[in-house]
């Protein structure tokens, strides 16, 4: 796949068994970290809740001490910093980026960093099943185009990178020596409010709740890494907290990377159902609860009347992660900062993180047919995948000089698990069991197969996201990213020309942005191809690479226009 990311899994390896070497001495200095943090931090050096075979200690399935109970979480893209620079990062061998359009927005506002209600309608899918003939102009549903779309806020947590002392709601929590940010700072984690959408179920090993119906989560990645990624715990790296958004606020199951399950990851009576083009609102702020702070995400169907929320606390099951021997500590997730100015991100993430929406993409191809079985297990649960996608989205075989390993798991149209999900409505797949992301570019996402309409043709309409508002306010700016850059074989910090969208050789040729428009009388964000509004130059708005991370790319920050 390269020589830039060969290296990069060689290099990895060497820091992985320098790891497991130093893993007493890494015990001892996270113990007198955490020493500093009061009781919790104390329970956190003496003990712990141990992890359970199945679970979600690494986001991206990798952990050799745990078997995942989902491979893929749509998880927090990282960069790395090796020898003092910014770099892709790599899961025990594997080079796990993936692709996050977004736009995040700034203010210094206090309480903007903490406290934000996003208004939009979900959108509509073609009637017709989806079609894999005519890359560009087949029928398309979004379940192909995004498997996550999601809001985002940095968290509180000093059991996160970089293992540092943290005060919820706090600007004093930012990471100093811009523009990498790469000093200092309060502990780090990453909150992805994610919305899956229908057609391609089960979601234990797939994409969707169900056939029909929208559902999301309350979904927060952290990072086991020490200030500069000088030491790292593999076994643990990017563990993952994961709860439905439920309408009477209870998880389906443990949502904890130690103790989460099956039932976790299945949708049950309580979880929130929404239709496609409902209206919903969404407001993600601290809670005052009887354990103190914790974050909530509270979603209301404005369409249907109902409502849902999630409370990332220690009463509901959430747990930090000791760095030195992966135990959970009950926690009380919080938001990280008082306002959502510039400096204050998320210093591990690929993307500079804030209050930003999102679009996870990158994570679907087509087929006419699929083939090369083999067999999954999670827990109880087992099903036929498949590892060979055939038809025309896929040009040319992975392997060899493909950048891509598979593009596993694959599923046939009419599949049902086994009788626990509808029939798939497409043969396609997830691209998730080897690289996390779609490596040679040549699935849905990177054809003109997206929105060109507020209602569907073709394709499926459009999201329809108002302006996020905090405590009744605008947010002053905005900024344009990606991080499509980073897993791109032509890009590199001594080559910033190959770092591009779209992805140079792409067969598609072609990467979805972001449009503001007045439709109905209101002022929407919309994402894919989309000539009703101002498209701020199309693919130009990502601008180039980012001082951030050479694999970021981004615009400049601008005047939030709010179609002016």
């Amino acid at each position: 796949m390269g020589g830039l990311f060969a290296r990069i899994s060689t290099r990895n390896a060497a820091r992985i068994v320098t790891t497991l070497v130093v893993a007493t001495l890494m015990v001892a200095l996270v113990q007198s970290q955490l020493a500093g943090r009061g009781t919790a931090g104390a329970a956190a050096a003496s003990g712990g809740v141990a992890p359970n075979a199945i679970g979600t200690l690494d986001c991206n399935g990798l952990s050799p001490i745990q078997k995942p109970t989902r491979h893929d979480f749509a998880c927090t893209d990282m960069h790395a910093f090796y020898d003092g620079k910014p770099a892709r990062f790599s899961d025990n061998g594997h080079y796990v980026g993936h692709d996050e359009p977004s736009i995040r927005f700034l203010s210094d506002v206090p309480g903007s960093g903490n406290n934000v209600t996003w208004n939009e309608a979900l959108p509509l899918d073609p009637g017709a099943a989806p079609t894999v003939a005519n890359p560009g102009s087949d029928v398309t549903h979004w379940f192909e185009l995004s498997v996550a779309p999601w809001f985002g806020m940095a968290l509180c947590n000093p059991y996160s990178y970089p293992q540092t002392a943290c005060k919820p709601e706090s600007d004093s929590n930012a990471p100093r020596n811009p523009p990498t940010f790469n000093v200092g700072g309060g502990g780090s984690s990453f909150l992805e409010v994610q919305f899956y959408p229908p057609g391609f179920a089960p979601f234990v090993d797939n994409i969707s709740c169900d056939n029909t119906h929208w559902c999301a989560s309350l979904h927060i990645n952290d990072l086991e890494c020490t200030l500069g990624f000088h030491h790292c715990n593999f076994n643990c790296i990017e563990p993952t907290n994961f709860a439905f958004i439920q309408t009477d606020g209870v998880p389906t199951g443990p949502p904890s990377p130690q103790l989460s399950n099956l039932a976790t990851q299945t949708p049950n009576a309580h979880t929130l159902f929404m239709n496609p083009g409902d209206n919903i609102s969404v407001h993600i702020f601290d809670a005052h609860t009887a354990g103190g702070l914790a974050l909530e995400v509270s979603i209301h169907d404005a369409t249907t009347g109902q409502s849902g929320f999630m409370q990332a606390s220690a009463a509901n099951g959430f747990m930090a992660t000791n760095i030195g021997n992966c135990k959970g500590i009950p926690f009380n997730y919080t938001a990280e900062y008082n306002t959502a100015q510039p400096q204050n991100l998320v210093p591990w993430a690929a993307l500079q993180g804030g209050i930003l929406t999102q679009f996870e993409v990158g994570h679907f191809t087509p087929c006419t047919s699929v083939s090369n079985p083999a067999q999954l297990q999670i827990g109880t649960f087992t099903d036929t995948f498949f590892q060979t996608c055939n038809g025309p989205y896929e040009a040319s075989p992975d392997g060899g000089s493909n950048p891509e390993v598979s593009d596993a798991p694959c599923y046939p149209v009419g599949d049902t698990h086994g009788g626990v999900a509808p029939p798939n409505q497409v043969s396609g797949c997830g691209e998730f069991f080897t690289q996390n992301g779609d490596l040679d570019f040549d699935g849905t996402t990177y054809w003109p197969n997206w929105p060109n309409a507020t209602a569907p043709t073709t394709f499926p309409s459009t999201f329809r996201q108002q302006q996020p508002m905090s405590n009744g306010h605008a947010y002053a700016s905005a900024q344009f990213e990606t991080d499509a850059a980073a897993s791109e074989t032509t890009c590199g910090p001594a080559t910033l020309s190959g770092c591009a969208v779209p992805p140079p050789g792409s067969p598609g040729n072609f990467y979805p942005y972001w449009t503001q428009a007045m439709v109905g009388g209101k002022c929407v964000w919309e994402f894919g191809q989309m000539t009703n509004g101002n498209a701020f130059g199309g693919d130009a708005q990502y601008d180039g690479p980012s001082a951030y991370f050479f694999g970021t790319l981004s615009g400049p920050i601008i005047p939030n226009p709010n179609c002016s």
